[in-house]
């Protein structure tokens, strides 16, 4: 007998049922009900992002106390192995190495079970491919979930009215799920 092609029996249907379970895509993330992307999606793709959330001390209405409002994202996406895919920014948006350029909406939120980390959100998204590239492999991403988050909170101590118009870079991170398939 090859020692090298020899697998125990256990070994073997143990890979297989993996193989099995594996076979309808990978596992979805435990998300609340009110983010989780619909049962006819597929995870696509997941990066993870590293980088900040912008606020700036504004005034909603004359001599109403100034806070921080959220102005945008500002990051890297990563992929598994850590190099640097593409970005993320204000809009919505996720702009990859390829030019493609993914915008979102947000459709639903969720309170991020870590405490002080931004929201889990549910985005409904729109591709727009770049000019001059083959069949776009994102031409059907539906979703978008960002779980995982840590950070990226306005500062707890609010702003003042000598504040107004100052802005801060809180630092995050998460992770975005892009979902294909029917809404």
């Amino acid at each position: 007998m090859n020692r090298k092609s020899f697998v125990p029996a256990s070994i073997a249907l143990a890979a297989a049922a993996l193989l099995g379970a594996c076979a309808g895509g990978p596992p979805r993330v435990q998300v609340p009900a009110a983010i989780a992307a619909a049962p006819s999606q597929t995870l696509a793709m997941s990066v993870a992002a590293r980088g900040v959330q912008i606020y700036e001390c504004r005034s909603a209405t004359p001599g109403a106390a100034p806070q921080w409002t959220f102005v945008a994202p500002e990051a890297e996406l990563l992929d598994a192995q850590g190099r640097t895919v593409g970005t993320h920014g204000a809009g919505p948006h996720w702009t990859f190495e390829d030019g493609t350029r993914i915008t979102g909406r947000v459709a639903a939120r969720a309170d991020a079970p870590q405490a002080g980390a931004i929201p889990w959100l549910l985005l409904d998204s729109r591709t727009q491919p770049p000019a001059n590239v083959p069949p776009n492999p994102f031409a059907d991403l539906r979703s978008i979930q960002r779980v995982h988050t840590a950070g990226g909170n306005a500062p707890a101590d609010g702003c003042s009215a000598e504040g107004v118009g100052s802005r801060v870079r809180v630092p995050y991170t998460a992770d975005y799920l892009f979902y294909s398939g029917a809404r």
